[in-house]
């Protein structure tokens, strides 16, 4: 009996640190081993999973640890799945971000986000037959916004609306909401409504790829710059493995084949780190517009 307490004592002793240096060394999310991703659903779908697909795998390298693309059904979806932990790394508009900031009492960490993001801009369109050539002339018309929880489709286009003296509730003859970028494009230039607000990223993706005729449909106002996008986790996970995924977004380099596909399709020149403080003006411009509860 000694003899054998004796060895099990032994084999723990080799045994238990082993099992903990392998938990460490094993990314620690909320389903072990996996690594939960989401994004706002800004672009449709397929879009989204395509754009994700050659960076799922780049993070995969990286972090040892599979990586699970998950699609979300709304804005709302994504900060829900992130505050309560179902998702543990999420594509978010500065708006969104600061929506799971607000609901998880701070509890979640943005850690990058694309160069441009630092400096991002929505732009409003229309036919270009329809008369309209700037803010004021949206009086009386009908417009569309993205998603309500879009930074880029509602939030800023409706604070510099706001701070041109135009409420859109009011001054508008309609307003609706589209859902995506993508779909506001579609809105306008098939007559549904007057006019459209949206990501200026979207739409110069759109002109590129000559999916819109720019003869046809036109951009009438581009907004100042601020902060939006981001990659944000809950604060929960390990510092050790927060630093690695931002380590991985951070050494993504357009001189290579792998970085060229992957900024591509994210539509950067590089990725930069972030911080809480970027997105005061974005939650700024929420309450003043009555927009965060």
């Amino acid at each position: 009996m000694t003899f054998s307490i004796q060895r099990l004592i032994a084999a723990l002793s080799l045994t238990v640190p082993l099992a903990l240096a392998a938990g460490t060394a094993m990314a620690q999310t909320a389903t072990p081993g996996v690594l939960r991703v989401t994004a706002i659903p800004d672009e449709s779908p397929t879009e989204l999973a395509r754009k994700f697909a050659p960076l799922g795998k780049y993070l995969e390298a990286k972090l040892g640890l599979k990586v699970e693309w998950t699609p979300v059904t709304d804005y709302a979806a994504a900060v829900e799945t992130v505050v309560n932990r179902k998702i543990d790394l999420a594509w978010f508009g500065g708006f969104t971000f600061v929506q799971a900031n607000v609901r998880s009492n701070g509890k979640v960490i943005p850690l990058v986000q694309r160069e441009e993001d630092e400096r991002f801009r929505s732009v409003f369109i229309t036919d270009a037959k329809s008369g309209i050539a700037k803010l004021e002339d949206l009086k009386g018309r009908t417009l569309s916004f993205g998603s309500a929880s879009s930074t880029s489709g509602h939030l800023m286009p409706r604070s510099f609306l706001l701070a041109a003296k135009i409420n859109p509730d009011a001054d508008l003859k309609r307003v609706s909401f589209s859902g995506a970028h993508d779909a506001t494009i579609a809105a306008v230039a098939s007559g549904k409504v007057d006019a459209g607000a949206l990501n200026i990223s979207v739409w110069e993706k759109f002109v590129a790829d000559k999916k819109v005729d720019t003869s046809q449909v036109k951009v009438f106002f581009t907004t100042p710059a601020y902060y939006d996008y981001n990659w944000t986790v809950h604060a929960d996970m390990p510092a050790d493995l927060r630093n690695k995924i931002q380590q991985a977004f951070l050494a993504l380099d357009p001189a290579t084949p792998e970085g060229k596909e992957i900024l591509g399709l994210q539509r950067a020149t590089r990725f930069v780190a972030t911080k809480p403080e970027n997105y005061v003006g974005i939650k700024a411009a929420a309450e003043n517009a009555g927009l965060l509860k």
